[in-house]
């Protein structure tokens, strides 16, 4: 297993993480199989979307405030519902197949960490089997 460490920078974000997943992948040395990349957190989570076009990931962001909203009367203590909601809703792993030591995504595919609770240190594994 590897991890990748990062610091998010803002209350939501969505981080590309795809050239450090393909770095863990490449250090493992597996070449055909499956990479699984895994957030531990109840607060984020990673997904696959469009990394060519900085604005979908603004679009996406904003999307998902309107949906859950920061601030709409939760009773959790700690003031941060909506970010577990919202990690809940994008997932916490994505699997991602490996072709010749590559990962095999779309042409325009990316990985994504999703900070809905930040600015934070987060960590992210990877496996490759």
């Amino acid at each position: 297993m590897h991890t990748i460490s990062l610091r998010s920078a803002a209350r939501t974000q969505l981080i590309d993480i795809t050239g450090e997943v393909q770095a863990a992948v490449t250090a493992l040395g597996v070449k055909e199989g499956v990479c699984t990349v895994f957030a531990p957190h109840t607060t984020a989570g990673v997904t696959i979307n469009e990394n060519a076009d900085p604005s979908v990931r603004r679009d996406i962001l904003h999307e998902i405030d309107k949906i859950v909203p920061f601030e709409d009367g939760y009773t959790h203590g700690e003031g941060n519902s909506a970010a577990h909601i919202k990690a809940s809703l994008v997932g916490s792993s994505v699997q991602v197949l490996l072709e010749d030591g590559r990962l095999a995504l779309g042409t325009w595919q990316g990985i994504f960490f999703a900070e809905f609770d930040g600015p934070r240190h987060r960590k992210v594994y990877v496996t490759a089997q």
